[in-house]
This record gives structure tokens, C-alpha cells and sequence, in this order.
């Protein structure tokens, strides 16, 4: 989305890197552009402010029983599971799989928690279901996910709004620290996102702002 104004001539390009601000319905986000020899590159993102909603909420799933999940916004809200915790795994289970069991999650999520939004009600809903590979505390080994939304779709990337919120649970729960950069891939494409929270906001229940880079 970064790449296509510059690309077809809506933003004029300036090297090295060209900003471009993107009306979301959450807010402005602002991508930065890489631009050389005439052609994008590497994109890099300041996301909206995000924070951990709630942690180790327990909702009853259909066929899986009860679960702990963690809910977190980062543009947009999404329930945070490990795949282990369903008998799923973010690489080797297969994508319709991962759909159909991130819809009902979501399901049970949207029926048992009520969301709100400290400045927008309209935001005040799920965008989906994240399944993690439990693999939170900060480290240099990447961390991989998958990102299911709307009737058991399937996201190909990591999701921007997804890596931001999951960046801002770790934050709240002490397992990232402010300007540590971490990498975090889509299971089952391999797609890598890299991601950090950058600064602390005034309220004290959001974790601050996160950026990430999407490599072309």
C-alpha cells in the first residue's frame, strides 16, 4: 500500500527514503519508503499508538473447551493464542485449519469479552485471531505466527496490526524492552516482519507506539 502512490506517480519520490501518510480508520500511520535508482524498496512503519487490552482472559471455544488468551490493539484488536494450546502449529498445521479454528476462537472471544476503545467505540471490535508459537520472551530467533481474520481467512504476511499488538503484550509483560528489535515471520508463507516499541505513551495502560519494516 506504501509502495503504490509513489509507484504510480500520487507521491512524488525523494531519495533516499519517501514518507507517505496513509488515513486508516484507527488513525495516520506513516510509512517510510525506501526509494533509489528510480525504484521502492523496504518499507518501514510508525503504527498508532497500541496497548495490551487484557491478558490471560479465559473463554469457553466450541469443540476446545476453556483457553487463555491475550487481547491486544495495535491498529486493530486481536485475541492472542498459542497454536500449542488447540493441538495447532503455526508452520506445519494446514491453513484451513488455522482459519476454521481462529474463526471459533474469535467467535467466543467477540461473544464473552466486551472490547472498548479509550478514544474511538467505532474501533471497539475484533479484527481476528493470532495464533503464536509461544515464543514471547525477547530473543534474536524469530518469532512466527499466523493471523486469521473475517470467515477464517488466512493473512499471508505477519500483519502490521497484528505485530504491533503482539509487540505491545510483550511490552506489558516485561518480555521487550523499549527499542529492542525483533523479527517476526508468517508460519506459513515465511514472510518476515521486523518490529520494535519505540517510545511509552502518557497513558499508562497502552504501551507506546511500535514500528516495523516489510521487506519487499
Amino acid at each position: 500500500m506504501s509502495c503504490y502512490p509513489i509507484d504510480y506517480g500520487f507521491v512524488k519520490p525523494k531519495a533516499p527514503e519517501t514518507t507517505v501518510n496513509i488515513q486508516c480508520p484507527c488513525g495516520i500511520v506513516r510509512a517510510h519508503v525506501e526509494y533509489q535508482n528510480g525504484k521502492t524498496g523496504s518499507t518501514r512503519f510508525h503504527s498508532v499508538p497500541a496497548f495490551a487490552f487484557a491478558t490471560d482472559v479465559e473463554v469457553t471455544v466450541p469443540g476446545h473447551g476453556k483457553i487463555l488468551v491475550d487481547i491486544g490493539y495495535g491498529g486493530a484488536f486481536y485475541a492472542y493464542v498459542s497454536a500449542k494450546v488447540l493441538g495447532l502449529d503455526v508452520t506445519s498445521s494446514k491453513a484451513r485449519e488455522l482459519g476454521a479454528v481462529g474463526l471459533a476462537v474469535s467467535k467466543a472471544v467477540e461473544e464473552q469479552v466486551k472490547l472498548t476503545h479509550p478514544d474511538d467505540d467505532e474501533l471497539a471490535f475484533l479484527c481476528g485471531t493470532i495464533f503464536t508459537d509461544g515464543n514471547d520472551v525477547y530473543s534474536t530467533e524469530a518469532a512466527v505466527q499466523v493471523c486469521t481474520f473475517a470467515v477464517a481467512g488466512v493473512d499471508r504476511s505477519p500483519c502490521g496490526s497484528g505485530v504491533t499488538g503482539r509487540i505491545a503484550i510483550q511490552h506489558h509483560k516485561g518480555q521487550i524492552q523499549l527499542n529492542q528489535t525483533r523479527v517476526f515471520k508468517n508460519g506459513k508463507t515465511g514472510s518476515p516482519f521486523t518490529g520494535k516499541p519505540v517510545r511509552q505513551t502518557k497513558d499508562l495502560t497502552a504501551t507506546g507506539y511500535a514500528s516495523y519494516n516489510r521487506n519487499r
